[in-house]
């Protein structure tokens, strides 16, 4: 069996190298794109949702003065969907009401939130996070943030640990800043962030998404393929772990005028570095055209959204 197919695992005569490349890569973009009735599933939620914010602090049922953030604001979120992240923007008056207050100001406003909610899904769990409000349907989670328009043109959210503080974000700005370095990369940048947030689903990598998207653009800066198509991204993948594991335990600044200092942390070194062999092994079986062997190690980082064999 194995003479009959010498091609699964070495290189055979007058083939090129690295043929499975551009076609296992292009494979686990496949299965990791969101499905049809993933996204008509979460525009229904999210729909409910808003109205029912707006009906509470507007006395408008519409679907607006929202904004997406996270993965789903960015077009990075990946199959099967976890969370969606969501501003929902309240009348000044409101935050006006909440900060005379004594007390963990957004706290009060986190449970005013949840308490709106609740009216509306009676039946669903619903609870207070940190800066988000998390209503926990069965398909999907949709993670509440009440937010408001800042005279400077950023957006001001609630953070409920430590006493609780009114902060500063500028969502638009990561957008932007994300936009900008996957043009300049020729989409790369969202195209391996989702298959490197696979291995921290797959692995359990104990790395925030958007930290991932920021060693992503670092990374592809470093390369000189960094923008280059799916037959060179067994290296992109390769590079890029071996770029976040040199990252660990380091930081950076968050775009936008706030300049907002986040911490990396390094709880995720190891897996980075366990990755990064890995992905060097399964680089050198795809330049022999080891097609079976590539497989069997790029599974153990992405596990089965990757295929064990192309053809």
């Amino acid at each position: 069996m194995l003479l009959s197919q010498p091609s699964l695992f070495s290189n055979s005569v007058g083939s090129r190298q690295w043929e499975y490349v551009t076609r296992r890569f292009k494979s686990i973009q496949s299965n990791l794109s969101l499905l049809p009735q993933e996204v008509e599933d979460a525009e229904t939620k999210l729909g409910g949702v808003i109205r029912s914010v707006n009906r509470a602090y507007r006395n408008e049922s519409c679907v607006g003065y929202y904004m997406l953030a996270g993965s789903w604001g960015k077009r990075t979120a990946i199959h099967p969907p976890s969370d969606i992240d969501l501003l929902c923007f309240l009348p000044a008056e409101v935050f006006h009401q909440f900060n005379v207050r004594e007390g963990n100001k957004p706290s009060q406003l986190l449970q005013h939130v949840r308490g709106s909610l609740g009216t509306t899904y009676p039946q669903t769990r619903i609870r207070g996070d940190g800066q988000v409000v998390v209503i926990e349907f069965n398909s999907i989670k949709i993670e509440v943030v009440p937010a408001f328009h800042g005279q400077d043109g950023g957006v001001v959210i609630g953070d409920t640990n430590d006493g609780g503080r009114w902060k500063s974000i500028d969502p638009n700005a990561e957008i932007y800043h994300l936009d900008c370095s996957d043009q300049s990369f020729n989409g790369n940048v969202r195209k391996i962030t989702r298959i490197v947030k696979q291995w921290k689903q797959h692995c359990d990598v104990p790395i925030k998404s958007f930290h991932i998207e920021r060693l992503v653009q670092e990374a592809l800066a470093q390369m000189g393929w960094g923008g280059s198509n799916e037959f060179w991204f067994d290296w992109i993948i390769r590079d890029t772990f071996l770029y976040m594991w040199g990252r660990a335990g380091g930081g950076f600044y968050m775009p936008g005028r706030y300049l907002e200092w986040i911490d990396l942390g390094d709880d995720w070194r190891s897996k980075a570095w366990t990755a990064y062999e890995r992905a060097e092994k399964a680089c050198s079986f795809e330049r022999d055209n080891m097609n079976l062997s590539a497989g069997a190690e790029w599974q153990k980082i992405f596990g089965n959204v990757i295929p064990e064999m192309v053809t």
